[in-house]
């Protein structure tokens, strides 16, 4: 009935056809109405009478298959019926309206054991609804009954109280969700300050390397074109001395080619002094042994590899412990220096002076501050660790005998 049903709808309007259903040429079916509109929507300019869809002729293009159908001068009127098609909806709306008669209504439940008897009573001590006969005769009676209207409103009521107490669980539970979903956002929040946090520490780190990398750099380029300008210009003075040599070589090869011997004996004297001087390099200054070695400045970056490989982020128990040994080194130092110190028995005796703190340790008359309190930086496992020239700003803790990582 269904692919029946999909068969008779119009392809205009996507209803059922309503009668009269028009064939075309090319055999689709129409609605006389739905082929009237296309009709006009074709031709907008036809004259029509006195109101009447009638006209002179004209054409239009099947919405199905585009074929273009060629009305004579009754128009949509001219076209065949299909009577066939009209008698299917018939039989089809027909074939509907029974279906729907045929439904039969539920009615009021019927007792399985008594035919004919409705239910009608509740059997209190079995909880299932029975009919009268069942009480009076059958299984139910030495049970307790009651009404089922009376058993109706107490169930309905019960179940109204679950339902709402059904309602408010869901709502906390809802609440619950709600806050584990804000958790998340939370520690993504926090993760990502962390994170930051983390990532600026390590970049002040890299600023601090090449920083560092730098000066130490500059200085061995330093020296590095001090010895150049050292050498450079020892070379320039050689090259000189040889060019002077040279010139000598040069007037003594000219002068051994003289014949006349007066001549020869004249020049000679002055040339064996000047060639005397020129072979003697004393007032040249010689290149050390050694002078460019530059191995002075080779470095050992193996401890602070250790510490930078030991990096780790801040332990809560290591700050209490470490916060707890400060302040009783500081008790212990404070009271050996007052012990320690010369009794006042005389007025013009000085004041004592107050006690040094250790190294790194912050004065005694200050308030101890926690390591919570500082400024977050990155720690390595050590325990106690020294100072950095570089912090000035996080608070220096004592320096133990024992320590052998300084902080980063």
């Amino acid at each position: 009935m269904e692919s029946l049903e999909k068969q008779l709808v119009c392809p205009i309007c996507l209803e059922m056809f309503t009668k009269p259903v028009v064939i075309l040429p090319c055999q689709h079916n129409l609605c006389r109405k739905c082929a009237n509109d296309v009709f006009q929507a074709s031709n907008p300019y036809l004259s029509t009478r006195s109101g009447s869809t009638v006209t002179s002729g004209g054409r239009f293009r099947c919405p199905s298959c585009r074929h273009e159908v060629v009305l004579d001068r009754h128009g949509v009127y001219g076209l065949q019926r299909n009577l066939l098609v009209e008698n299917i909806i018939d039989m089809f709306k027909q074939s509907s309206s029974s279906k729907v008669s045929s439904e039969v209504e539920p009615s009021q439940p019927m007792c399985e054991d008594h035919e004919g008897e409705k239910i009608n009573i509740y059997c209190k001590s079995c909880s299932v609804p029975t009919c009268s006969l069942c009480k009076v005769f059958g299984a139910h009676r030495d049970c307790e009954v009651a009404p089922l209207g009376t058993m109706f409103a107490i169930q309905k009521v019960e179940l109204t109280d679950c339902v709402s107490m059904l309602v408010g669980n869901n709502e906390r539970i809802q609440l619950i969700i709600s806050q584990l979903e804000e958790s998340c956002r939370v520690v993504n929040e926090n993760g990502s300050r962390q994170k930051s946090k983390v990532c600026e520490t390590f970049d002040h780190l890299f600023a601090l390397l090449e920083e560092k990398k730098g000066e130490m750099t500059l200085r061995i380029n330093s020296e590095q074109e001090e010895k150049l300008d050292y050498i450079r210009g020892l070379r320039r003075k050689y090259c000189e001395h040889m060019e002077n040599a040279t010139k000598l070589l040069e007037t003594a090869i000219q002068t051994m080619d003289e014949s006349e011997m007066a001549v020869f004996l004249q020049v000679t004297k002055p040339l064996l002094q000047k060639i005397t001087e020129g072979t003697n390099t004393s007032h040249l200054d010689k290149l050390q042994v050694g002078y460019d070695n530059m191995e002075h400045f080779t470095t050992n970056f193996g401890r602070q590899r250790r510490v930078l490989s030991s990096m780790d982020f801040i332990r809560v128990d290591e700050d209490d412990d470490n916060y707890e040994d400060e302040v009783e080194t500081r008790v212990t130092s404070a009271e050996g220096r007052v012990e320690s110190a010369p009794p006042a028995d005389t007025a013009n005796q000085q004041p004592p002076l107050s006690p040094v703190p250790p190294v790194g340790a912050q004065p005694s008359a200050l308030p101890p501050q926690k390591p919570s309190e500082a400024p977050p930086t990155m720690t390595t496992h050590a325990k106690s660790p020294t100072p950095s020239s570089h912090n000035h700003a996080s608070p220096s803790l004592p320096v133990p005998s024992t320590s052998a990582y300084p902080q980063v």
